[in-house]
């Protein structure tokens, strides 16, 4: 019954995004989640919050957290912009800043939601290729004089890669492209990469976007956040309440604000990612798997001899999930999620024992 689609729907290709199985005993690396939880205080203010006020709206700018976030990050509140999770927000600045004359920089091997939207909203595009080391060299965005860029979105660290680029590499990105939009996906920086926040007050063409995925283990809750200059937020703010004036509940409101008050709970969570990400690089190689160096809550790896689907599939006989995306130049990797000590122990002699037969 397609003939009742518009045009546009027959030229989408959607986001495919991660097996989420109800599988009793499955052991789940596949999407980047938090094995932790989020901090005890979440519960108490989502439980307080369902008990008052349900039957009104919520704050439709989402004042509070708003205000709560600002101050976090030693900003002004018209600093801040609040969504349904970093993918809304993301889809508000393909919408509201990424549509320009020009293309629309970023690179071959990203976040494969960036090409979706750029085809729901009409945005031309270019990919820039990773280097041979599978990172992103920022010399590669420069053009030729007369070349129009429309704008440029990056994910720091890279997903799925995990590398990360220094501030100073960002700084240059910005300076470089100055009369366009930059966009800095921080989805993954909580876990060892530098944020580019410090430039945000010397820089009017940056926009920075963040979740509570997966650093606050609220995946979900589904809330995510951009700073940036007054003139960007307002840009999202307009196409936010051309779209949907409401788009983050009660609920959700009231469990990040939660979240951002238990400092101590979040950073001990981070730590132990990033020990357990040690503890799982060091077991991948001496498996005989090549590891790029991550600062993310996940490594990107391949082994020397054996296939990624072929070892996706063999761990998932095994329950455990891991991510293989069957596309050019990262077939042969597995994107594996930094597990708990436990999980991480399981998954690595799981391998051991599918690479000995």
């Amino acid at each position: 019954m397609s003939q009742f689609w518009s045009p546009l729907v027959h030229r989408l290709s959607p986001y495919v995004p991660g097996e989420q199985p109800r599988v009793e005993g499955l052991i789940k690396l596949n999407t980047n989640e938090l094995p932790f939880g989020p901090s005890p205080a979440v519960a108490g203010a989502i439980e307080a919050a369902a008990r008052e006020g349900l039957q009104l709206y919520p704050d439709p700018q989402s004042g509070a957290l708003c205000e709560a976030l600002a101050a976090y990050h030693g900003m002004p509140r018209d600093h801040v912009f609040v969504g349904n999770g970093s993918d809304e927000v993301l889809a508000h600045a393909f919408a509201g800043l990424l549509k320009h004359d020009g293309q629309l920089l970023f690179p071959d091997i990203t976040y494969s939601f960036y090409p979706t939207y750029c085809r729901l909203f009409g945005i031309a595009y270019e990919t820039v290729p990773l280097d041979g080391a599978m990172q992103v060299n920022i010399e590669d965005y420069r053009r030729a004089t007369g070349a129009i860029v429309g704008a440029v979105i990056l994910p720091n660290p890279n997903a799925p890669t995990g590398v990360g680029l220094g501030l100073d590499a960002v700084e240059r990105l910005l300076a470089m492209h100055a009369h366009a939009p930059v966009v800095i996906d921080e989805a993954y920086v909580d876990f060892g990469a530098q944020s580019a926040l410090p430039l945000i007050a010397r820089y009017p063409n940056l926009l920075i976007v963040r979740t509570l995925s997966k650093s606050r283990g609220l995946a979900g809750l589904r809330v995510g956040y951009a700073l940036g200059q007054p003139h960007l937020i307002e840009a999202l703010v307009r196409v936010k309440d051309s779209f949907n004036s409401y788009p983050l509940d009660r609920l959700a409101q009231a469990g990040a604000l939660a979240s951002l008050g238990d400092e101590d709970y979040f950073q001990q969570g981070c730590a132990a990612i990033i020990e357990n990400r040690a503890q799982l690089v060091t077991g991948l190689e001496r498996l005989g798997f090549a590891v790029l160096p991550s600062q993310a809550n996940f490594v990107f790896a391949r082994h020397s001899a054996r296939g990624g689907a072929e070892l996706a599939q063999a761990l998932r006989a095994k329950k455990i999930l891991v991510r293989h995306f069957n596309a050019p130049r990262i077939d042969p990797f597995l994107r594996i999620t930094v597990g708990n000590g436990d999980q991480v122990s399981v998954l690595l002699q799981a391998l051991e024992d599918i690479l000995s037969c």
